[in-house]
């Protein structure tokens, strides 16, 4: 496999550069360098907008629906160029998530009223699928749907819902028939976030941020056609949204701007008479993991190949969650061990304000979007038939 890119895809990559140069605001970058996340909805959504109106909005999409008509690999071009130029992440449950499932499964009017809205950052979109006690086995989840009339009404919890405080629609997985098994029994709906009876409350995470939250529903009536595909089969559904988000999780390009601030930080941390990269020790972790991520990235490169070819993620997504996931966590956990105890001064302006809180945050990712051990679970199932 040649992972070197074609003299077109250079100059692609340039123009990407050149674009983010010259059209992603300073004081954006400024703010997703320092890791403050106070402006985020604005930020995200300005950003969308700026997008958008290049036509890059969704360099995903086929173009039929307003995408780029970009390769998979001048996609994965863009993003790592817009993490290493600090660009926000462009809203993952949007772009990448709900709008694949209304593409290939909703409604004609779905289709033409939601993901319009998607490219012009109009609607901000969250996810509702973890509750209580149904986190990464989501098929025992118990929140009901019960038809009456046009409408369903909907009762019951979710939980570790990210940003939903800034949401205007939230997508959720329901239980519409209890007397199935339990996959079966399971419809995708769209509920906007203004309905009566949806009150959402703050969990506030290690770090001392607000970017989960729970969601309770009572009796809140969300119309029939506002399911996604057939009742019953939200769980086909479900599934195709999953394998995009675990792909998406690997975040080759976050993992390649830490570790590039993980080595400055090392440079500008002193130890004896040199500094913390100049020890031969520490030096051989940051190329342990420099290592491990030059791995990863060939085998994402392989799943764009794929995907390139019109096949699905397989057990390959998973391996990509597992591994993009613990990566990111080694990472953080060495740009606190640059500073030693220096970690513990959150307050200061320095690169400790953003260490410590980071780390803790990123305790996460190896359990949302389907804990790792589940995803070696899926590996072992689907390639070992264990």
């Amino acid at each position: 496999m040649d992972l070197n890119f074609t003299p077109e895809e250079l100059a692609f990559r340039d123009e990407v550069r050149g674009f983010l140069r010259a059209r992603l605001p300073r004081d954006i970058s400024e703010r997703m360098h320092r890791g403050d996340h106070s402006h985020m909805r604005d930020d995200i959504e300005n950003w969308q907008k700026i997008l958008h109106a290049k036509g890059w909005g969704a360099p995903a999409w086929p173009v039929e629906f307003g995408g780029t008509g970009w390769s998979k690999t001048q996609q994965y071009i863009f993003e790592t160029e817009c993490s290493l130029a600090d660009a926000p992440a462009q809203l993952a449950f949007s772009i990448k998530m709900v709008a694949p499932v209304i593409m290939r499964f909703g409604s004609k009017q779905q289709q033409e009223y939601f993901l319009p809205r998607i490219l012009a950052a109009d609607d901000w979109w969250c996810q509702g699928y973890s509750e209580p006690g149904s986190g990464s086995d989501l098929a025992s989840l118990k929140m009901k749907a019960e038809r009456d009339g046009d409408d369903y009404v909907l009762n019951g919890q979710k939980v570790w819902n990210t940003l939903g405080q800034f949401a205007d629609w939230i997508f959720c997985l329901v239980r519409t028939d209890p007397s199935v098994k339990p996959q079966r029994g399971i419809s995708f709906v769209l509920i906007d976030m203004k309905t009566p009876g949806i009150t959402v409350r703050p969990t506030k995470l290690l770090d001392g941020s607000h970017e989960v939250n729970e969601i309770w529903f009572d009796n809140v009536r969300v119309p029939v056609s506002n399911r996604i595909g057939e009742e019953n089969q939200g769980w086909t559904y479900a599934k195709f949204l999953l394998g995009h988000e675990r792909t998406n999780i690997a975040g080759i390009g976050a993992s390649k701007r830490e570790l590039r601030r993980l080595k400055q930080m090392a440079v500008n941390q002193p130890k004896g008479s040199g500094t913390m990269l100049q020890d031969p020790v520490f030096a051989s972790r940051i190329a342990q993991v420099e290592i491990e991520l030059r791995a990863l990235e060939i085998t994402n490169m392989r799943v764009i190949f794929a995907e390139a070819k019109q096949q699905a993620p397989g057990p390959e997504a998973s391996l990509l969650k597992i591994r993009g996931t613990e990566i990111m966590q080694r990472i953080t956990e060495l740009q606190v061990d640059v500073l030693g105890a220096g970690a513990v001064a959150w307050a200061a302006d320095d690169e400790s304000s953003r260490a410590t809180p980071t780390y803790l945050n990123q305790r996460k990712l190896t359990i949302f979007g389907g804990s790792n051990e589940i995803q070696r679970n899926i590996i072992a199932h689907m390639i070992l038939g264990l």
